[in-house]
């Protein structure tokens, strides 16, 4: 008896389905931080050139003032988010005076935590809002870890796929209904499988030990002022990222898109003692949001998030509620700093080979038990991912790990062939294949190619990611946009930054009252 994936491919082929993958859409958001010309934090405010961070469509904020976000509109072909990234790169150096961009996920020269500087969006409430809550995040997480950077790549099956596979599954829900079910085991799939993308494209296995200031860590030294894993693949994805005992004790369930907005809403409703104890303000000023578990959905972190396109002032679990999931959001991308923007076009085609083995793959409810052995997994592919004795041993998975991986990447082969046979090439099998060389000789991945650097060229962390930083603004300068190309770019500066002021001066209630109306939608009516 053919197991259910590849009777799922067998028939998607029978019907050309598999065509309808051609319009597959996509997007990226990049975060990279500010540097002055000594590699230290930038403590300048958002170029006043590149717009407001508030209301600009592809050029923000994130935590801090110098960690720039980067977004691109939503594509059907693959070169052109990577075209349009590679354009704001280009606007944003002709803008940055003496700075650079960190092209690294992990952060240096880091100074003490008040040196850090939140983000500012500006006098309106959803400003205020939105200044307030990384004031939170400061108190809940510490400042350091807001610091991290990483790439979120944003994918959606076409609604053309969805109308025949409805069928074909002989599904009598919903259409709708169907497609969020479909997305959410997606995601138990890639909460399952995360490690293998970690193994192979995590570039974060070094730090600066200025950024461990004050934690205790189970790294290693070199060269003084580097800490590293021997074996480690992303530190970004460790512990020592987004990560704090709330969290870790927040039982968030991915077995149903209404459980997931349950969960989501009790953890935002719930109170949590220490964050009651410092309270929402001290001193006249805002603290943080709440004294919730969560201030607000978006800090809840996970390496992968459902998404539907919000409408002004509206919750995002509102939006799943009322509309249901409209593409997923992949958050377990590191920066690769061999690469200048970050992220190529073969990394795209391996996600959305990944993304759509998920789909296909059987993906039965996930138990509490089989939440954590994820965890447990992944946690080992972070800190031992090279290791070639790896074994996984959570209670739900005994295996080598290389064993583990190629059996993953086998049946991604089978699913890399559809999208060669829609697209005329074979781009994504050779990409798939490219992976497997990975499993036998470590030293390819992107980890192990900057622990070689490092060794090889007796350079601490700091130089060698500094050199990066040098190199890559080098290449963006070299290329610089001509005037009617950054015509549109300062078009929209300009118009974000009008929009900016026409907020802030229609605001006609209190910044608390603005609050009680934003946290009044708990109920999603």
């Amino acid at each position: 008896m053919k197991n259910k994936l590849l009777h799922r491919l067998e028939t998607i082929r029978e019907v050309q389905l598999h065509q309808s993958l051609t319009h597959m859409k996509r997007g990226l958001e990049k975060e990279s931080l500010r540097v002055n010309s000594n590699g230290e934090l930038a403590q300048t405010r958002h170029p006043a050139a590149l717009g407001s961070a508030l209301t600009h469509q592809w050029i923000t904020t994130d935590y801090s003032e110098a960690l720039l976000e980067f977004i691109t509109p939503v594509f059907q072909d693959i070169k052109r988010p990577l075209a349009f990234l590679h354009d704001l790169h280009r606007f944003t150096y002709q803008n940055l005076d003496q700075e650079l961009l960190w092209v690294n996920s992990m952060p240096c020269l880091m100074g003490d935590e008040l040196s850090i500087p939140i983000a500012d969006y500006g006098s309106s409430n959803v400003g205020k809002m939105k200044h307030y809550y990384r004031h939170g995040l400061w108190h809940r997480y510490g400042r350091y870890m807001q610091t991290i950077a990483g790439i979120h790549y944003n994918v959606s099956i076409p609604d053309t796929f969805w109308s025949v596979y409805h069928q074909l599954e002989n599904s009598g829900e919903e259409l709708q209904d169907f497609i969020s079910g479909q997305y959410f085991g997606l995601i138990r799939n890639f909460l399952r499988n995360v490690g293998l993308v970690v193994y192979l494209y995590g570039a974060s296995p070094a730090v600066c030990g200025s950024f461990l200031r004050g934690r205790e860590h189970q790294l290693e030294t070199f060269q003084q002022h580097t800490c590293y894993m021997p074996y480690g693949t992303s530190l970004r994805m460790s512990d020592l990222g987004y990560h704090n005992d709330a969290q870790a004790g927040l039982k968030v369930s991915y077995n149903s898109l209404d459980e997931y907005v349950s969960s989501l809403q009790h953890a935002i409703r719930t109170p949590y003692p220490p964050y009651e104890k410092l309270g929402v303000k001290s001193h006249g000023q805002y603290q943080q949001l709440n004294t919730n578990i969560l201030q607000i959905e978006n800090e809840f972190y996970s390496s992968i998030r459902p998404k539907r396109v919000t409408q002004s002032g509206e919750r995002p679990t509102c939006a799943l509620a009322d509309r249901g999931v409209e593409y997923i959001e992949l958050r377990c991308v590191d920066l690769d700093p061999f690469s200048p923007l970050g992220i190529t076009d073969s990394q795209i085609r391996f996600l959305d080979v990944f993304a759509l083995y998920c789909l296909l793959e059987d993906s039965p409810a996930l138990t509490e038990q089989e939440q954590q052995c994820n965890i447990e997994n992944l946690q080992s592919i972070v800190t031992q991912g090279r290791d070639p004795q790896l074994r996984l041993t959570s209670k739900c998975t005994q295996a080598p790990f290389r064993q583990w991986a190629q059996e993953h990447l086998q049946k991604m082969l089978q699913v890399a062939q559809l999208f060669d046979q829609a697209h005329g090439h074979s781009a994504h099998s050779g990409v798939v294949k490219a992976q497997m060389q990975k499993l036998a000789q470590p030293e390819l991945t992107p980890s192990a190619q900057v622990m070689t650097t490092l060794f090889e060229q007796q350079q601490p962390f700091f130089e060698f990611a500094m050199n990066r930083a040098q190199d890559t603004a080098n290449y963006f300068k070299n290329q610089p946009l001509s005037s009617a190309e950054a015509a549109a770019f300062t078009k929209e500066a300009r118009r974000s930054i009008e929009a900016q002021r026409r907020i802030e001066a229609e605001d006609d209630i209190t910044f608390e009252q603005y609050l009680d109306n934003f946290f009044a939608q708990d109920a999603c009516n």
